[in-house]
C-alpha cells in the first residue's frame, strides 16, 4: 500500500511539536527521509550532524502545533 508522504510528514512534525523542550527543541528519532523533507519545507533546522535533537523553526512550531491539536487534541471538556 502506498502511503501519503504529506500525512506522514505532518504526523512526524506534530510529534516533534507536541514533545518540544527549550522553546522549540525536539528529539530527532524519526526517519531521516522525513526529517530531510521537513527541513526542505522550512519546518526544522538542518537535521544533519551528530546532535540527537533538532530545532523547529517558528513556522514548524506553528504548523506542528496545529496538526498536533487536530491529531492528538483532547475531546474532553475539562
Amino acid at each position: 500500500m502506498a502511503h501519503d508522504l504529506e500525512k506522514i510528514d505532518d504526523a512526524a512534525l506534530a510529534l516533534l511539536a507536541a514533545l518540544t523542550f527549550e522553546a522549540g527543541r525536539a528529539w530527532k528519532g524519526h526517519d531521516f527521509g522525513v526529517l530531510n523533507r521537513l527541513f526542505q519545507k522550512g519546518y526544522i533546522q538542518d537535521p544533519m550532524g551528530k546532535a540527537k535533537t533538532v530545532w523547529l523553526t517558528p513556522e514548524g512550531i506553528r504548523h506542528g502545533e496545529e496538526v498536533a491539536d487536530r491529531l492528538f487534541g483532547s475531546s474532553r471538556s475539562d
